[in-house]
């Protein structure tokens, strides 16, 4: 009898800002750099498919995963807050298997942060602060998918999102931001009573502040390293 041949997965995380992505082993390890390119603007579906399959050319997989910044249901996008309103009802699962020639699955992008992230134990929570502000909530491992916490009321009559999004800290700064980001846990501890809250994306950079204690950083690779488990059924 031959050899199973390890299956290796092609995760590719969409951003508002980057595409990126890495090729990894069954374990999740990777078996590539992380490769990333802008997001085209605008950030139609024809402008961001050609970048993935250009990122994909030189890679060798056998399944894709996708972290898409938005609602996901069966492979079809159906917000976009972040990118181009030609986004919403658009079939991206069926369309990246026709381009790419591989099985796909499609999950929100902080969904596949988490999945990345958590330890699968208890209530824990993700917040990924990048372009726009995404969120994911798991029990004991198991994932209640497309919580949009970002587009719900903060403060001042505005969303998490318009709060702590990439526009609101250019705005206001590094230190009103953080201000902001201090109630906003303490709003989610309130609201979730989590035993874990991870947060994500580009922006942790600018996260300058003594967390709680359960409270955790995770590194902008775990959108991709999230991809492993949207095949362990």
């Amino acid at each position: 009898m031959g050899e199973i041949k390890p299956l290796q997965t092609l995760a590719v995380d969409i951003g508002g800002s980057g595409i990126k992505v890495m090729v990894l082993d069954e374990q999740g390890n990777p078996l590539s750099e992380r490769d990333r390119r802008e997001t085209p603007q605008p950030a139609t579906p024809d402008a961001m498919i050609t970048t993935i399959v250009e990122l994909a050319q030189d890679k060798v997989f056998d399944r894709v995963s996708v972290g898409y910044p938005g609602v996901v249901r069966l492979g079809i996008t159906e917000t976009a807050a972040n990118v181009s309103p030609e986004w919403i009802g658009f079939d991206l699962g069926s369309t990246l298997t026709q381009y790419l020639g591989k099985p796909v699955r499609i999950i929100n992008d902080a969904d596949m942060q988490g999945l990345g992230a958590i330890a699968g134990q208890g209530v824990e929570l993700v917040i990924t602060l990048g372009t726009g502000f995404g969120s994911a909530l798991f029990v004991n491992a198991k994932l209640l998918p497309n919580l949009e916490l970002g587009h719900h009321p903060f403060r001042k009559g505005e969303t998490y999102e318009q709060q702590l999004g990439k526009a609101a800290l250019d705005a206001v700064g590094k230190k009103r931001w953080n201000q902001r980001l201090s109630q906003a846990i303490a709003n989610l501890s309130h609201l979730f009573n989590y035993d874990k809250l991870y947060i994500g994306g580009g922006n942790t950079k600018k996260v300058e502040q003594e967390l709680p204690a359960n409270v955790i950083v995770v590194p902008n690779v775990t959108g991709l390293l999230g991809g492993i488990k949207l095949w362990q059924d």
